[in-house]
């Protein structure tokens, strides 16, 4: 039932998190997603179909595959196109997902191993939970991308504190990714050069920091949460 509210939408706060923790890490979890988004399906051919102009057509392709606003996009089969390349390197489609983390398990073939690159590389994500509660930050990076997802549903601000997320990079330093906005869905942009340092297991902390994040002048706050990138 968990992975049929998922899919409908209907989830919200403690449950969405878990949801998309297991999405990352279950992949009995993710077949039940691919499921019963197939048994869903036909519930949109009771729609009228509507052609959404070229224009609707240009800023999805944009948003989804990189391209630069100079490329417009013609046709519901470019786009489905475009979404299909989403899928596999975002991570927005759970059989997708489901059948990358299993090649990554596997491994490929003797005569199919090809170079990590930023559009073959896996999907990273993480859950940190936050102190003794249920609750948890879930963090998205796709390969390639200059910005990772970050959704903190269910946290509260306490007007007091911020808290401010950090990349613990191979020599054990830490990297600003920026000042977490609770109870929201954002994406916090990563440094160019910053990337090489996102892999599976690289270590996320979580700092307590004045309002508005560390000072400049200042070391980084007492970490309150840790958490490790997963390649799914």
């Amino acid at each position: 039932m968990l992975a049929a509210e998922y899919v409908l939408g209907l989830l919200e706060g403690e449950a969405l998190l878990r949801a998309r923790g297991m999405l990352a890490r279950d992949l009995d979890f993710a077949e039940d997603v691919a499921r019963w988004e197939a048994h869903f399906a036909p519930l949109m051919d009771g729609w009228e179909a509507r052609e959404p102009s070229p224009d609707v057509w240009h800023r999805i392709h944009v948003a989804t595959s990189g391209a630069t606003p100079a490329a417009p996009i013609a046709n519901l089969e470019d786009l489905r196109r475009s979404r299909n390349r989403w899928r596999m390197f975002g991570g927005l489609s759970a059989t997708a997902a489901a059948a990358f983390a299993l090649v990554m398990v596997l491994g490929p073939g003797p005569d199919e191993a090809l170079p990590v690159t930023p559009t073959n590389a896996p999907l990273l994500a993480a859950n940190i939970p936050i102190g003794d509660t249920s609750l948890r930050l879930a963090l998205t990076y796709v390969p390639g991308q200059d910005a990772i997802s970050v959704s903190s549903a269910g946290l509260t601000a306490d007007g007091v504190h911020d808290h401010e997320l950090w990349l613990v990079d191979k020599q054990g330093d830490l990297h600003s990714l920026g000042v977490i906005d609770p109870g929201s869905e954002a994406r916090l942009s990563v440094e160019p050069g910053l990337a090489a340092d996102f892999r599976d297991g690289a270590q996320l902390v979580l700092t307590r920091e004045p309002l508005g994040g560390k000072p400049d002048d200042a070391d980084a706050g007492p970490v309150v949460a840790e958490g490790t990138f997963t390649a799914i």
